[in-house]
This record gives C-alpha cells, sequence and structure tokens, in this order.
C-alpha cells in the first residue's frame, strides 16, 4: 500500500491560535507549530497534504505554514460536527487512496532514526491496512485521549490487534474493559494523535456521521457536536483488520495547559542547545528555592 496523501485535522476554533505559535526546533530554527506538523508529515514520504480549518482561518493558516506552504491545500470544517466530520471534509482531497492523518495541536519527538510519522506509514504500508499509532499512557491523562485494548501481533511486540476502541474513559472503564498485556498496571494505549485511514476506515467514519446526524441537532436545529474518531474506529474493528503500532517517539499535546512549555522543553533538549537549556534550568531552579528575605524579615 501506499501512502502518499495526508489530512491535518486543525478546525476547532482556538487551533489557529495553537497554530501560530512559534518554538525553535532540534536545530535551533525558529518555527510555527504548523510548520513542525507539516515537516513532521513530509518526513514520511508525503506528498500533498489537505488540512481542515475552522471557518476564516484559512489565511491565519497560511500565515503559519511559513515555507511548508507549497505542500498544502485546504477545506473548511463549516460548523463545529466534531471530530469524525473534520475528517470527511477531506473525502474529496483523498479520493479513496489509504491517508496520513495527524491532529493540529500535538508535535512529536521520535526516539528511531525515523520519524514517529514515518515508523507509522512503513507499518501500515508493509500490512496493507488502517493503522493507529498509539503510546502507553497513565491513568491521569486518560481525559485527554482515545484508547484502544488488543492482542499482541506474533512476533512483534509494538503491534496490537485492536479489539476495543473508547474515546476518553474514565479510569474505572479502562481498568474494567481496555487492560492490555504487557503494559504496567495503570497504564492503557492511548490515542499518539497520528493515524493511517484507508478506505475501509474512511467508509466508517461516512457511516457513522449518517447514523448519529439526527442525534446531534438541538430542539433549534443546529448541530450539537458529532460522532469521534474512536467511535468510527471501534466500528472498523469489528470487521475489517485495524491495527495499533507503539511508536518509539514521543507525542505532547500543546493544546493543554503548559503543553507549549513541555514540548518546547523536550525538543530543545534533544537538539543542539541541550547544554544551554540544562544550565537555564539549572538557574531557574536555584532561583526558585532563594528565601523570600522579605518575608523572612517580616
Amino acid at each position: 500500500m501506499h501512502i502518499r496523501k495526508a489530512v491535518i485535522t486543525a478546525a476547532a476554533p482556538d487551533q489557529a491560535t495553537i497554530a501560530l505559535q512559534r518554538l525553535v526546533d532540534r536545530h535551533g530554527q525558529d518555527k510555527t507549530a504548523l510548520e513542525l506538523i507539516v515537516e513532521e508529515t513530509l518526513s514520511a514520504g508525503i506528498e500533498e497534504i489537505c488540512v481542515v480549518v475552522g471557518p476564516g482561518n484559512e489565511q491565519s493558516y497560511r500565515d503559519a505554514a511559513g515555507d511548508t506552504l507549497g505542500s498544502l491545500s485546504f477545506v473548511t470544517q463549516d460548523n463545529p460536527r466534531g471530530y469524525a466530520d473534520a475528517i470527511d471534509r477531506a473525502r474529496e482531497f483523498s479520493e479513496g487512496e489509504p491517508v496520513l492523518h495527524l491532529v493540529g495541536d500535538h508535535l512529536y519527538l521520535s526516539q528511531s532514526e525515523r520519524s514517529c510519522a514515518k515508523q507509522l506509514v512503513d507499518v501500515a504500508s508493509e500490512l496493507d491496512c488502517s493503522v493507529s499509532a498509539v503510546q502507553a499512557t497513565k491513568e491521569s491523562r486518560l481525559p485527554y485521549f482515545g484508547v484502544v485494548a488488543g492482542t499482541h501481533v506474533p512476533r512483534n511486540n509494538d503491534l496490537y490487534e485492536v479489539t476495543r476502541v473508547v474515546e476518553k474513559p474514565t479510569p474505572t472503564q479502562a481498568e474494567q474493559e481496555l487492560v492490555t498485556a504487557g503494559l504496567r498496571a495503570g497504564q492503557y494505549l492511548g490515542f499518539f494523535g497520528m493515524h493511517v485511514l484507508t478506505h475501509d476506515a474512511m467508509k466508517a467514519i461516512g457511516e457513522v456521521l449518517q447514523e448519529q446526524q439526527s442525534n446531534s441537532v438541538d430542539s433549534g436545529g443546529h448541530q450539537t457536536g458529532g460522532p469521534t474518531l474512536s467511535e468510527a474506529l471501534a466500528k472498523l474493528a469489528t470487521r475489517s483488520q485495524y491495527l495499533a503500532h507503539r511508536v518509539q517517539g514521543h507525542r505532547f499535546n500543546i493544546g493543554v495547559k503548559y503543553g507549549l512549555l513541555v514540548a518546547q522543553l523536550a525538543i530543545g533538549l534533544s537538539g543542539n542547545d541541550r547544554d544551554l537549556i540544562l544550565t537555564e534550568m539549572v538557574e531557574l531552579l536555584a532561583l526558585g528555592k532563594e528565601p523570600n528575605l522579605a518575608a523572612v524579615r517580616s
């Protein structure tokens, strides 16, 4: 299976602001969050990228794209109808081909010579099916991610046949339904914000949108939300081969409190400016331990 297209979903109201946030990459270059996400995508051999944006935000993304703008096209999700609907907006772009999908508020740091996206694309290309990147995720982080459960694929410790998918489960639900053998107690296979979606997966997305359309309309006839990607992937798992791959790397949700700070520190500590950052961190930590002399005198 050849994967040459990608879809980045970035239509949530706050994601245009997130895309414009500036960071310093491993090589000391100043870039926007969107540029880093697009570079991650291109590292997997992707040729065409579609960014799903909110109404009126296309220009913001064009501004944030920098030198990567030439690789991008844009479609608009005109109403906030949910995650699955955002991906479905790129159906015409995908034209039935498999697509690499990334969310617009995550950054990635590989622990391998290959990027996280490249690791995922290589697995999906070889096995010719939909594959979600996952990471061992602590129970305290469950409110932020979809979670899968599955069984190990023989002779591959990082690959799982998915049997269950739940969006942002409670700790009790996770403990009862989503335990996967081989993980530490209190850890689960959380989505990495990165998927390869085949035609079968896109078909499942279309089906859950149709099934739940009537349930997402309020008494005034307005859309109030929509199904998640997890719901579509749960359907996919019941009828097609659907795998989860434990990527050698880390994801950083830059849309949460201190998320951008943590991502920047992780990227910086993995790059050329590691010693400088460590020195600055030591000085900051020492500053935090200095006594408050005014308080002592009083």
